[in-house]
């Protein structure tokens, strides 16, 4: 890959495919974020490696798809791959800091179609103290304190900024979906983040 940087171009070792169970070591730099930077020894620049990556949890029967440029490819492989799936949680995200954000809550026992409509809860809050928060791009960090406060990050102004918000509010949201069954993911590795949930909300 060429240095952002510099402009060298360098070999870096990629990773395809990820099994969380049988290498919790690479699960592990998914999740702080790691395996996706590398340094150029040229200059020292920290890049971000786009490519694709396939997430596997076998114990949790989840895969997420990291898709930078485009959607699921449409092969025979693919096909017989999501026949073989039942009972599998299915996920593709657009960028690194979306498939942190599906590990981190998956692993913590949550559901993302409730975790997106708990953030679209939270940016209506947000936004009747600043209208500018109205469209912001929630993610979930973890669940902290004792009450198990859902902790998010957004962007603003060129900074990162905090939010959190009461569990309840999560199992509220949960409740809502249950009595809205047209509220579900698409087939296959759907795409759950904002512009799903506003789909259905507005």
């Amino acid at each position: 890959m060429r240095c952002s940087h510099c402009g060298e171009l360098h070999e870096i070792t990629l990773h395809s495919s990820i099994n969380a169970m049988q290498e919790p070591a690479l699960k592990a730099s998914v999740k702080d974020g790691s395996l996706f930077v590398w340094e150029c020894p040229h200059c020292g620049t920290a890049n971000l490696a786009r490519y694709a990556c396939l997430y596997h949890d076998p114990q949790e029967r989840l895969m997420i798809w990291l898709l930078p440029d485009g959607p699921v490819p449409e092969t025979a492989s693919v096909a017989a791959t999501l026949d073989s799936l039942d009972g599998y949680t299915l996920r593709r995200v657009k960028d690194v800091g979306s498939l942190i954000e599906k590990v981190n809550l998956f692993d913590a026992g949550l559901e993302d179609t409730v975790m997106e409509m708990c953030k679209y809860v939270t940016r209506m809050e947000l936004a009747e103290k600043d209208r500018s928060l109205a469209d912001i791009a929630l993610k979930f960090l973890r669940l902290d304190g004792a009450d198990n406060e859902l902790l998010f990050s957004y962007p603003k102004d060129g900074q990162m900024h905090g939010a959190r918000t009461g569990f309840h509010v999560y199992e509220d949201c949960r409740g809502i979906l249950q009595r809205n069954p047209a509220v579900h993911p698409d087939k296959g590795f759907a795409q759950i983040d904002q512009d799903w949930i506003a789909r259905f909300f507005r």
